[in-house]
């Protein structure tokens, strides 16, 4: 019976440890999440000056959404085998996101439309 005891009191050692260097590196680091668009020059929209984007309310998009944007896409005459890769796609679906007028995205640098596009696709395509 001591043995089992001691060998329970290992166990709960090495776990208490875990938990504790797990906590040291948790602390140590910063949550980067991907669905942030830092920008690398302040954006101006309107009256409002950005630094970055924040797309993580397309978490909370659905499949009707999805639908939406392509209709849109499809009356405005864009017509895709694949419209989730186009830029517009992306545009339509970050302005959902972020609650932005789509015309931000529009008016965004070349280099920052690509970020929004590629975070946009690599969302809807990532690995699961």
């Amino acid at each position: 019976m001591p043995d089992i005891n001691k060998n329970m009191e290992t166990e709960n050692t090495a776990a208490e440890e875990k938990e504790t260097k797990k906590a040291e590196v948790l602390t140590g680091e910063v949550e980067v999440n991907p669905l942030v668009i830092n920008f690398a020059c302040p954006v101006k929209f309107e009256d409002s000056t950005y630094n970055s984007v924040d797309l993580s309310g397309i978490e909370n998009l659905t499949g009707r959404d999805m639908v939406m944007t392509s209709k849109a896409m499809a009356r405005s005459g864009d017509i895709s085998v694949m419209p989730e890769m186009s830029m517009e796609y992306a545009f339509m679906m970050a302005s959902k996101a972020a609650d932005l007028p789509v015309e931000f995205f529009y008016n965004l640098p070349p280099k920052e439309c690509i970020k929004v596009k590629n975070r946009v696709t690599n969302f809807l395509y990532g690995a699961e």
